[in-house]
């Protein structure tokens, strides 16, 4: 079964041969987040000889890894091998790297950012991945009270809110309370709501 990471985790590494090692892994449901967390990392820490990272998605299956540099195969593949490793998904691992002045060899690489990456994966929490389905729906300003609270209680996660004339939600919502969700939602607007024809 597949599991995801629940939250964000900074992990730095015993330096080797002088060499310096950060991971930063964090949730990750689509390749912009996942680019995101990138993005961040080179932010934060320009300096740093390599940004290194894979990462690996559920809904659509991407699984991808990049080395920055670093030898072909000697950093992606062994992030993406200890998310892997672990059946992590929906998941994003960056693995900073500051040169201390020793090479490592290939094997050395592997083994240093591959190692990085699971003891950061290790260190933080992990559950069963749930799959989700995105929903849209519309209603009456009257009626937020009760579709939140339905919401809530389906364990669905808001992802947007417009709030127009009437206002428009975007919920994702484990797969397995759907049905529970769209009855609730006709049962609290008295059928004003109803689910979509697939």
């Amino acid at each position: 079964m597949a599991r995801i990471l629940r939250h964000r985790i900074e992990f730095e590494a015993e330096p080797i041969k002088g060499s310096r090692f950060i991971a930063i892994a964090a949730p990750a449901t689509t390749e912009d987040e996942a680019r995101e967390l990138l993005a961040e990392a080179v932010k934060t820490w320009p300096d740093a000889s390599h940004h290194c990272w894979a990462w690996r998605l559920a809904t659509p299956t991407i699984d991808r890894a990049g080395d920055d540099g670093e030898p072909s195969g000697s950093a992606g593949r062994p992030i993406l091998a200890a998310l892997a490793g672990r059946d992590v998904v929906d998941t994003a691992v960056v693995v900073v790297r500051w040169f201390g002045g020793t090479k490592l060899g290939v094997g050395g690489l592997v083994r240093a950012y591959g190692g990085t990456a699971a003891a950061a994966l290790d260190s933080g929490e992990i559950a069963e991945w749930v799959h989700q389905t995105v929903i849209e729906f519309e209603h009456d300003h009257a009626e937020t009270g009760v579709i939140e609270r339905a919401i809530a209680a389906a364990g669905a996660t808001e992802l947007s809110v417009d709030w127009g004339v009437r206002i428009a939600r975007t919920v994702q919502v484990p797969t397995s309370a759907l049905d529970a969700l769209w009855a609730s939602l006709a049962d609290a607007t008295n059928g004003r709501i109803t689910r979509p024809a697939d």
